[in-house]
Formats: C-alpha cells, sequence, structure tokens
C-alpha cells in the first residue's frame, strides 16, 4: 500500500490460518437439483412419445371424429366384397321379378292370339328362366360355402350377376316384338275385351271359393288351410283394383288416347293374373286335400307292409347278437321255390343244397351272417319277406306255403350298414307315427297332407324307405308338389317384399321335384316360411300416409305396380330390367 507521502509502511504478518472446508450446504443443494431435472426430463420423453402415438392412431382412425383436419370422418362405405354381394341379391331378384311379369302377360297375349302365335316370346321366356335357374344354383352352392376360397366365391357372385344381366337382356330383346304382337298402342279394345272377360270369370270363381275354403276347414281342421288363409280377400282386393283400372282404361281408349289406356289396361291385367294365382291356391288346395285323404289309408298300409318285410330279419338278427352261435339268416322262399324250409328227415335248420362242402345256401349263409356278426342288421329288398333266422330257439323259417305270391315276392337277404339297434329304434318311431296318424282318422278333422307327410318322412330312413315305390312314392309326389305350388303362389302375389333366400329355396324345390320329393318338400316348406318373414318384415308402406287408391297397396306388395312412386307407379310390362316399366301414365 501507498500513501501520499510514499513512505512504504509495512503491514502486520499474519499468523497462519487454517484451510476453512467447503460449506455442506453447496454439496447438497447441486444433488437436490440433478433429481428433478431427471423428473423433468423424463416427463418431456414420456409426453412427447404419447403425442407421437396420439398422432399416428388418429391418422389412420377409421370411426367417426379420427380424421385429419379435426373434422369427423366419413362413415366407412361397403368393402368390395358386400358390395358385390349386394349387386347378386338385387340381381336376382330383380331377374325373377321380370320372369313372373312376362309369364303373367304372355297369358294374356296367348289368350288372344294363340300359342303359335306367342310362341317365339315363350322361348325368351323359357330361355331367360334357364339363365335364372342356373344363377339361383350359383347362389345355393354360394349359401353353403362353395367356392370356399375368396376369390372363388367372388368369382361366383359374379357369376350369378351375368346369368341375370342375360336373362334379362334376352327379355328386354324380346320386348319390341312382344309390343307389335299385342299392338296396344294402336288399338286397346280387343286386349281389354279379353282382360274383361277374365275379370268376370275370376269375380265368378272368387265368389265360389270363400264357402270352399270354409267347408275345408270345417271338414279338415283350420290347420289345414292356413297355407291359403286370407286368400280370397286378397284375390277381392286385387279385384277391386282391376276394376278401377280396367274403367280408366275403357274411358281413355274411347276418348281416342289408345296408348295413354295401356298403362291402365297393364295394370288391370297383372291384378287379375294375381287375383287368379290367389283363387286358384284354394282351388288347387281342395282338390289336393281331397286326392290326400283318400290316399292315407292306403299309405298306413304300404308303410305297415314295408315294416313287415324289415321287421323280421331284423328280429332275426337280433336274436343272432344276443343268443350265440347257431343261428344263421337265410332267405326267404319265393313262389313256387321250396328252399328255406327244413330238409325232410334232415336235421332242424337243414336247407336244401346246403352241404358241408360249402356248397350255394352255406355261402349265402355266410354272407347273411357276416352283417349280424358285426352289429349289422341285413335288410330285405323291397318287394321281399324278411329273412329269418333257423336253427335252434331261433324263429322258423317261413314255409313256402306262406310266402308271398306274385310276381317279384322273392326276397334277397342284403346287408344294411344300420346298427341292429339303430334300426329297430326307427321301426318303433314309424310305429308311433301311424299309430298316431290311424288316432286322427277317427278322432276328427284332420289335415291329410300333414299325415302323409308324417309317414313318408318317417319310412324314409327305413332301410328301403328311400327307394320305395307306389302308394308311399305317390304320397311323396303329392305333398311335395303341395308345398312347391303353394310357395310359388305366395312368392308370386308379395314379390315385392319377398328377398332372394327364399326364391333360392324355392328354386333348388323346383328342380328336386322330379327327383327328390322329400328334399323338395322340406325346401319349399323353408322357402314359404322365408317369404312369410320377408313380408312381415317389409310391412305396408302406405301405413301413416293419407289413404292410398283402392287396391294399391297390394298391387304395390305384388309387383302388379313397381312402387316407384306414391301413386304406385307405373305398371310392370314384358321385358327385362331396361324395358318392364315402359308404360308409365301421361301426365
Amino acid at each position: 500500500m501507498t500513501i501520499n507521502g510514499g513512505g512504504a509502511v509495512a503491514l502486520p504478518r499474519a499468523g497462519p490460518v487454517a484451510a476453512a472446508p467447503a460449506p455442506r450446504q453447496d454439496e447438497s443443494s447441486a444433488s437436490d437439483l440433478v433429481l428433478p431435472l431427471i423428473a423433468v426430463g423424463t416427463a418431456v420423453v414420456l409426453a412427447g412419445y404419447g403425442y407421437v402415438r396420439r398422432t399416428r392412431r388418429a391418422r389412420t382412425r377409421t370411426t367417426p371424429g379420427g380424421g385429419s383436419g379435426g373434422g369427423p370422418a366419413p362413415p366407412p362405405g361397403p368393402s368390395p366384397g358386400a358390395a358385390l354381394e349386394e349387386r347378386a341379391r338385387d340381381a336376382l331378384v330383380l331377374a325373377d321379378d321380370c320372369v313372373l311379369t312376362c309369364r303373367d302377360e304372355l297369358g294374356f297375349a296367348e289368350d288372344r292370339f294363340g300359342a303359335a302365335a306367342v310362341a317365339p316370346f315363350a322361348r325368351a321366356v323359357r330361355a331367360a328362366e334357364t339363365e335364372l335357374a342356373a344363377a339361383f344354383g350359383m347362389r345355393r352352392r354360394y349359401d353353403h360355402g362353395l367356392p370356399a376360397d375368396a376369390a372363388g366365391r367372388r368369382q361366383a357372385l359374379a357369376g350369378m350377376i351375368g346369368r341375370c344381366e342375360e336373362a334379362g337382356r334376352l327379355l328386354d330383346a324380346a320386348a319390341d316384338g312382344f309390343d307389335a304382337l299385342r299392338g296396344l298402342q294402336q288399338g286397346a279394345g280387343e286386349a281389354l275385351e279379353v282382360a274383361e272377360a277374365r275379370f268376370r270369370e275370376l269375380t265368378g270363381r272368387t265368389g265360389a271359393a270363400g264357402p270352399v275354403l270354409t267347408a275345408l276347414g270345417e271338414r279338415y281342421g283350420p290347420q289345414a288351410v292356413t297355407s291359403v288363409t286370407g286368400y280370397v280377400e286378397q284375390a277381392k282386393d286385387r279385384l277391386v283394383f282391376a276394376t278401377a283400372r280396367l274403367n280408366q282404361a275403357r274411358q281413355t281408349a274411347d276418348l281416342g288416347s289408345p296408348a295413354d289406356a295401356v298403362p291402365h289396361l297393364r295394370a288391370a291385367e297383372g291384378a287379375v293374373a294375381q287375383a287368379g294365382v290367389l283363387v286358384g291356391a284354394v282351388e288347387r288346395l281342395a282338390m289336393e286335400l281331397s286326392s290326400a285323404a283318400r290316399l292315407v289309408p292306403a299309405a298306413l298300409t304300404g308303410a305297415e307292409a314295408h315294416l313287415a318285410r324289415i321287421r323280421p330279419g331284423t328280429e332275426a338278427a337280433a336274436a343272432r347278437l344276443h343268443g350265440g352261435p347257431g343261428r344263421t339268416a337265410v332267405t326267404a322262399p319265393g313262389p313256387g321255390d321250396s328252399s328255406g324250409g327244413p330238409v325232410p328227415g334232415g336235421p332242424p335248420g337243414t336247407a336244401p343244397d346246403s352241404g358241408a362242402d360249402g356248397g350255394p345256401a352255406s355261402s349265402e349263409r355266410a354272407r347273411a351272417e357276416e352283417p349280424a356278426a358285426s352289429g349289422r342288421a341285413p335288410a330285405v329288398v323291397p318287394g321281399g319277406v324278411g329273412a329269418t333266422g333257423t336253427g335252434a330257439g331261433a324263429p322258423e323259417a317261413p314255409r313256402p306255403s306262406e310266402a308271398p305270391r306274385g310276381a317279384g315276392a322273392a326276397s334277397e337277404v342284403v346287408p344294411v350298414d344300420v346298427p341292429v339297434g339303430e334300426l329297430r329304434a326307427q321301426l318303433k318311431h314309424v310305429d308311433r307315427v301311424l299309430a298316431g296318424v290311424r288316432e286322427e282318422l277317427v278322432a276328427g278333422p284332420y289335415d291329410p297332407l300333414d299325415a302323409l307327410r308324417r309317414i313318408v318322412r318317417a319310412v324314409a330312413p327305413v332301410p328301403g324307405g328311400g327307394g320305395r315305390a307306389g302308394v308311399l312314392s305317390a304320397a311323396a309326389e303329392l305333398v311335395a308338389r303341395s308345398a312347391t305350388a303353394g310357395a310359388a303362389d305366395f312368392v308370386t302375389t308379395h314379390r315385392a317384399a319377398v328377398g332372394v333366400a327364399a326364391r333360392t329355396h324355392l328354386a333348388e324345390a323346383r328342380r328336386l321335384l322330379g327327383s327328390d320329393p322329400e328334399a323338395a318338400d322340406s325346401l319349399a316348406r323353408q322357402a314359404r316360411h322365408l317369404a312369410e318373414q320377408d313380408v312381415r318384415v317389409h310391412g305396408n308402406p302406405y301405413a301413416g300416409d293419407a289413404e292410398p287408391a283402392a287396391g294399391i297397396a297390394g298391387a304395390v306388395l305384388g309387383g302388379v305396380l313397381l312402387g316407384e312412386e306414391p301413386d304406385g307407379g307405373p305398371p310392370a310390362g314384358f321385358g327385362g330390367p331396361h324395358t318392364r316399366g315402359r308404360w308409365r301414365p301421361s301426365a
């Protein structure tokens, strides 16, 4: 240090100073800062990761509210497969409707011009029906999962659509020629006379159908007529609609506007045709019930005769299974055949030509014993007599004098791949069904068609029942025809509400009607059930609206009017999808 005086001043020397330790507060404050920094960093990282995930999810989300830009995402459209499926369903229904309409109008043209004149158009309709049948066959297989792979299923849907489009093309191509034949735009007078004549005929038949239906219910019970309940009222509704449209067509034609009269005429023709279907269903059911009632006793006898041919062999097989060795089956004797009985003077159970050397009869017995040894029962070809066992403790073989006489009476023991116990259970079930039907015959009103159906179904699983002939075959065909025709009538008169499932079942029932009547009957009943479900779901499109003109709701439900407008829209006409709605009323 210096002072202004410039002299140096000596400072006192300080003593040694001990080094002070670092303050403890500094160390603790540093560690306290590190931990919060780590926590904050972790939180920042987690927040960033969450933000990235939310952003990615929002970009790929398909539910509403997840689209980019903050606005709700539009609902997803149908997948390509679902869209193709819907197209196929719609195409089948539309093509079927076109064919039904063409059949109806073709009938009016044939009444006026004759079968020869309408033959080219009838061929076009049959060709369209062939395409449609193929499409429904593809649909049937598709519904059963064939083909199984996705590509094959898409191809099947495309094939259905193609077949339906071809059917529509055939009908569209024939529409102009059909219009030229009828000549309605040049003058509808003669066509009106044909429609009015059929209308008058149906008016009388409809009036008679009511008492007929009442009498059927009283004779056979209400269950027997449920398939046509309400049909008379629906027929009257169609005729009320037809009355109004025929009057409009006549008035318009008289005013010199034949082209304007055509839509009214076509609507009237469609309604008259459907009234004919409804009344015809009642009349046909009356004939079917009468035929079935006559057939039930014969069907019962035929079923019992079939069981009588099967039962002895079944009981003999059961006896062999539980009675030990020494029990064999032999062929029942036919007419003029002395085999099967014991040889006079020989040991019990010894048949002619059955030597120890294994002759023909010995081999035959060995073949008969083979199914019994494995728990299977020998059955007898229908037309023969059941096989019986021989030997000690076994039922005695029928004598030649006891065998049925006539052609084909000789029987043959054949192995049946059915366990004896199961076969006996089947026979007991048939016995119960037949006994129930016999009780109904004497108890009071019963449904003979349903009785035949139960007899046929009960006998079918019994060996030889599926290949039956005679009365049981006739019973199966009658029941199947009745069910198929009834389902077709319902679909025809309610076509605007019936979907593809019912129509597919009906098409398959028609295909099997000649070859497998039992399957056809089952499919037809399913088709009717599905169609009724569709109608219930469809409801009345005019419910709650202003009261429509008389009969319009029924005409729309039946496809007489296309239902495209509040007044029912244009009538359906002969043609495919592009021409069926051409008869639009003028404004």
